[in-house]
């Protein structure tokens, strides 16, 4: 039994083909937040070369996995529908556009913070 609910855990917190790190984190927020521990899985199992991407995303001011979205990845306007405001509307989550094997970027579906202030002026 403990071997097959590892198996589960295992395959529902793997990286899929191709997903950038952005949307693997925004998917594994739902099992919560706990420093760096998706960003470092995802290093880990897709771009284990990538040494630096914590300490480069902390310098981003994403200091732990539910910052990210806070200080350096924010929704694309191109791909999702928002308010006046400049909020993302509750739709479902598209899927990942997808990034290179070993890449640590996001895909298209988020936009960086001078991207995010050149989209929203307010």
């Amino acid at each position: 039994m403990d071997a097959e609910l590892r198996e589960i855990s295992e395959a529902m917190t793997r990286p899929r083909p191709h997903e950038c790190v952005a949307c693997y984190v925004y998917r594994m927020l739902e099992f919560g937040c706990d420093g760096h521990r998706w960003v470092s899985r995802y290093r880990e199992l897709s771009a284990p070369r990538a040494t630096a991407l914590e300490r480069r995303l902390a310098g981003k001011g994403g200091y732990c996995d539910c910052e990210l979205f806070m200080n350096v990845f924010f929704a694309s306007p191109r791909f999702f529908k928002t308010n006046d405001d400049g909020d993302v509307v509750e739709q479902p989550m598209p899927g990942c556009r997808g990034v290179w094997g070993g890449s640590s970027k996001a895909c298209d579906l988020w936009v960086g913070r001078d991207e995010y202030r050149w989209a929203y002026p307010y």
